[in-house]
């Protein structure tokens, strides 16, 4: 069975997407991923990466790049917390809109199909903003928390 990965980083202040694909989803496909974002991003800049606790980004090559890349820092979301991460919006609408009711006959045309979403998406993107504030989402997590038996202990 052939799979295919997408590795995707969103701007958040103007919305557009940096995306690879690759074959494989391991730490030199991620660390590929790394270095066309170095290639693509103004070099004056300082990279903010959040990710999530995937063994992929955190493996002993990726921390080697990132040591060799000062401005690229990487941040990672606390487990099943990936509502935090922008992108992960993004890949929502990603498969929302192309992706849930597409028929693919081949890796190749999906793979297309991904990087058409992210050259359409790229011609007018739009930042995510968020609809409630820090404290609210704060509120509502703790009010969820008090009613679970043991959490927060």
């Amino acid at each position: 069975m052939a799979i295919t990965t997408l590795f995707a980083a969103l701007d958040v202040a103007s919305g557009q997407i940096y995306g690879s694909i690759h074959r494989r989803h391991r730490a030199v496909e991620f660390k590929k991923f790394l270095a066309k974002l170095d290639a693509q991003i103004p070099a004056e800049l300082d990279v903010h990466l959040i990710c999530d606790n995937y063994t992929t980004h955190k493996t002993p090559t990726v921390a080697k790049w990132l040591d060799a890349h000062p401005r690229f820092h990487m941040h990672h979301t606390p487990t099943y917390s990936s509502w935090l991460n922008q992108v992960e919006r993004w890949f929502a609408l990603l498969t929302d809109k192309k992706l849930r009711r597409a028929a693919h006959r081949s890796i190749q045309a999906l793979e297309k199909d991904i990087r058409d979403w992210i050259t359409h998406w790229n011609q007018n993107p739009q930042p995510f903003a968020w609809t409630k504030t820090a404290d609210e989402i704060l509120e509502r997590l703790n009010s969820y928390l008090q009613r679970i038996p043991g959490a927060g202990h």
